[in-house]
């Protein structure tokens, strides 16, 4: 991710407020909750990927985010599609499944459904620097600076995780502790990262402390976060892919509200 971050914020989207592509994310995300249908959500991914190379994000990192989501999208389709709700012709029975013209149907708007989320998404929260985001929450939102820094703080400690992760791994077998069952090592390295991960965040929750990040006051922010003319546009732009797909999949008549289901 690292090696993609100066491109990525320098796109047209990576300079959008942190905020307004969570609000835009967040529009069409209820949007298309509200329906299980294709036609709405293969509309509105269609219009998202027309939208891609505004973000400038690398089809390999693009990728290598979006796989774990795809693969089970995939899964969710393929059992839907044999256990789905059974209407219309009856293409193959045998047993428990059943696969129809409504099993068919239903799967494949799920697999859209989860794309047409998901894509958006990755791609938005893709071009957002975590510190952009937290200062927009704590500047614009007006949420608590203690936990906005606190959830910024920890975010940024992910990475320093996985770092450790691979480190036990190569310390664990150096000194060939469980060279055997994977399932012992397995627990026993999830339980030393557990008492790494809480000795780390003590020493971080003391060093801000002492740097002044929970005293009383009103606090200033390195960073300015405003909101522009273009956070605005990003906002109206997800809104009214929103609504063409919503009006695509009534004017198809494909439209189901998802509790009337």
């Amino acid at each position: 991710m690292s090696l993609v971050v100066l491109d990525v914020r320098e796109s047209p989207l990576g300079r959008v407020n942190a905020l307004a592509k969570l609000a835009a994310a967040l529009v069409l995300g209820i949007a298309l909750l509200l329906s299980i249908d294709p036609v709405s959500a293969g509309v509105s991914l269609a219009l998202t990927l027309v939208l891609l190379p505004f973000a400038r994000l690398p089809m390999r990192d693009l990728w290598l985010r979006l796989w774990p989501i795809a693969a089970s999208a995939l899964i969710a389709c393929v059992a839907t599609s044999l256990y789905g709700r059974q209407s219309g012709t009856t293409y193959l029975e045998w047993g428990l499944l059943r696969v129809s013209d409504g099993s068919l149907t239903l799967a494949l708007a799920i697999l859209l459904r989860v794309l047409a989320i998901a894509v958006p998404s990755v791609v938005l929260f893709a071009t957002t620097d975590p510190t952009d985001l937290a200062d927009a929450l704590a500047q614009i939102l007006r949420l608590p600076a203690r936990f906005v820094l606190g959830a910024l703080a920890g975010l940024r400690l992910v990475g320093l995780l996985v770092e450790d992760w691979r480190e036990l791994g190569l310390a664990r077998r150096a000194r060939g502790v469980a060279d055997t069952g994977r399932l012992r090592r397995f627990a026993g390295q999830t339980f030393a990262l557990f008492v790494l991960a809480i000795r780390r965040g003590s020493k971080l929750a003391t060093a801000m402390e002492a740097r002044g990040f929970g005293a009383p006051g009103v606090r200033t922010w390195a960073r300015p976060s405003r909101v522009r003319p273009r956070d605005g546009l990003l906002v109206l732009l997800f809104v009214a892919i929103a609504t063409v797909s919503v009006a695509a999949a009534v004017a198809a008549g494909t439209w189901t509200f998802v509790l009337a289901l």
